[in-house]
């Protein structure tokens, strides 16, 4: 990961968009499609840092050029399997 001066941070509702838009897609998807699929409403600057950002969080890894989103909620996994109802 190449560190690069920041001019603003994205808005959390900003990130939670990118968040949603990477687990929909049923398989991986490089930076330049998901840019794409976004439409025009994220900067590309805004989603190289909101990338790291979810990089560093654990959230997603690169598969060489392919987003892929490995976050699991460990909490929800375990209630599911015990057949409890939150």
């Amino acid at each position: 990961m190449q560190k690069t001066e920041v001019v603003h941070f994205p808005r959390l509702d900003t990130v939670l968009l990118v968040e949603e838009a990477i687990r929909k897609v049923p398989s991986e998807m490089t930076r330049t499609a998901l840019y794409r699929a976004l439409g025009g409403r994220v900067m590309y600057q805004t989603l190289k840092v909101i990338l790291d950002y979810l990089e560093q969080s654990n959230k997603i890894t690169f598969a060489g050029d392919r987003i892929v989103w490995v976050f699991s909620n460990r909490k929800l996994e375990k209630a599911v399997s015990r057949g409890r109802k939150y």
